[in-house]
C-alpha cells in the first residue's frame, strides 16, 4: 500500500490508464474491461484492474490539476512499477479547426505552473510524450479512421481565466487545446524513464464557446479510450 493508494503489491498492471474524474474510471472499467475489481477507494478516487483483449489493464482516477495528477503518478510508478500511465481526460479548444468532440494527442505540454522551476531555475524544461506510444496512437486511429490532431497543449493551473482573452496568445502559437495534467504526467514520466502519453478530447471550445453536455461526455468519449486501451503493452 501507499499513502494514497491502498491496493496490495501485484493489484495494479503495468499500464494504467489515468482520467481526472474517478466516475469515469469506473466507467472505463464496466465498459471496457472483463473481470475488473476495484483495488482503490481512498478519498474516493477510484482505481481498477481487469483484462482487455487479454491485455492485464488498471485504470486510476487523478484528480484535477497537476499537484493531484503527481501524487497519484508518484506512488503509481514507486510504489506499484507502473511503465505507461496514458491520461485520458477532456479539453477547451483555442483553435477553431479542433472542435468539440474531437480527439488531440498531446507531443508536448507547455504549462504556467511553477512545477519545473523548482528544479530547473532560470531555465525552462519542454515535457513531451513518449514516442512509442504517440506512434502507436497515431497508428491506430489511422488504421480505424479515427481523426485526430496532434500537437503542443497547454496545462494550466488556472481552470477559471481573469482575462478570457489569454488563450489568444497560446493559440496564436499554435497551442490546439488547454487541460491541467499533461505537463506534470510527461515530466514525472522522464525524471523516472517511464512512458506517458496523454489523449484528450474536446469538451468546449474557447473560440465559439461551444460545449457538450456532462451526460454527453461519456459516449463522446469512446475513441479515446479505444486509442488509450489499443496501445496498452
Amino acid at each position: 500500500m501507499s499513502v494514497h493508494i491502498n491496493a496490495e503489491k501485484g493489484d495494479i498492471a503495468e499500464t494504467v490508464l489515468l482520467p481526472g474524474d474517478p466516475l469515469r474510471a469506473k466507467w472505463i472499467a464496466e465498459s471496457f474491461l472483463t473481470d475488473a475489481f476495484c483495488y482503490n477507494d481512498v478519498r474516493g478516487m477510484l482505481g481498477f484492474t481487469g483484462w482487455y483483449h487479454g491485455r492485464r489493464i488498471s485504470v486510476q482516477g487523478t484528480g484535477m490539476g497537476i499537484p493531484s495528477t503527481l501524487i497519484y503518478c508518484h506512488e503509481l510508478i514507486k510504489d506499484y512499477n507502473v511503465k505507461n500511465l496514458i491520461r485520458v481526460g477532456s479539453a477547451g479548444s483555442y483553435q477553431k479547426k479542433v472542435k468539440i468532440r474531437d480527439i488531440v494527442i498531446a507531443m508536448a505540454a507547455s504549462t504556467n505552473s511553477g512545477l519545473n522551476n523548482l528544479d530547473f531555475p532560470n531555465a525552462s524544461f519542454a515535457p513531451t510524450a513518449s514516442f512509442d506510444l504517440f506512434m502507436k496512437a497515431t497508428q491506430y486511429a489511422h488504421t480505424h479512421q479515427i481523426r485526430i490532431t496532434a500537437g503542443n497543449v497547454l496545462s494550466t493551473d488556472q481552470f477559471y481565466e481573469h482575462n478570457p482573452d489569454t488563450y489568444k496568445l497560446w493559440a496564436k502559437f499554435g497551442v490546439l487545446c488547454v487541460e491541467m495534467e499533461t505537463a506534470g504526467l510527461y515530466t514525472i514520466a522522464a525524471k523516472n524513464n517511464v512512458k506517458a502519453l496523454t489523449i484528450l478530447t474536446i469538451s468546449d471550445s474557447l473560440v465559439t464557446g461551444e460545449r457538450t453536455a456532462f451526460e454527453d461526455r461519456e459516449t463522446s468519449f469512446e475513441d479515446m479510450v479505444a486509442i488509450a486501451l489499443n496501445i496498452s503493452e
